[in-house]
């Protein structure tokens, strides 16, 4: 996985804890947003992001010999998985936002909530021989500006951008897999 990849998957990554932020973004627009409640959001979420592919990258690295013979199916079914609930989620909608409190067992939950996917996604780095100290790097600063981008967002114009920002994270998610399946393969060579 090259380095715009990467990029491209962390923003992936990030498009569920944007999806939260807006909605934290949008309660907090009577109390007025400050750049602390920005920077609270953004590092929960960014945070939790880039510890979550750590753990699935220990983890996969701890039992990548046993599935070497089809780690490429196991990464393809993990990120089209990840890709589609996260696609579902969107069309489907969610009726209520989290709660706007940013106190830690609120944010604790949301931010594991978050980064589920990005745990099985670090299966893939390590299946797949990503460098993982980049890799958790530019995926935990993405998040953080993105959720705290969300939040502003969330707070000026409401939940206009939570479903397709989700849609796209989906689609990214499945062509990453169906990228890494044909690599494989030898369909496509990059």
């Amino acid at each position: 996985m090259g380095t715009i990849e990467l990029l491209i998957t962390a923003v992936a990554l990030a498009m569920d804890a944007f999806a939260v932020a807006v909605c934290k973004g949008l309660m907090t627009r009577d109390e007025g947003l400050k750049l602390k409640h920005m920077a609270i959001v953004g590092l929960w979420f960014g945070g939790f992001q880039g510890l979550m592919p750590l753990i699935g990258y220990l983890l996969g690295s701890t039992f990548s010999s046993y599935i070497t013979k089809f780690d490429h199916w196991v990464a393809f079914g993990l990120l089209v998985l990840l890709g589609i609930n996260m696609i579902k989620e969107a069309v489907m909608g969610c009726d209520e936002c989290p709660d706007n409190s940013l106190a830690f067992g609120a944010m604790l939950t949301m931010a594991l909530a978050t980064s589920i996917d990005a745990l099985a996604v670090g299966i893939t780095f390590a299946i797949t021989g990503v460098n993982i100290i980049l890799a958790v790097a530019a995926i935990a600063i993405i998040t953080f500006i993105i959720s705290a981008a969300g939040m502003k967002i969330g707070s000026i114009f409401g939940t206009r951008f939570q479903s397709p920002a989700e849609m796209f994270g989906g689609l990214v998610l499945i062509l990453m897999g169906v990228k890494i399946l044909l690599e494989h393969l030898g369909v496509i060579a990059f």
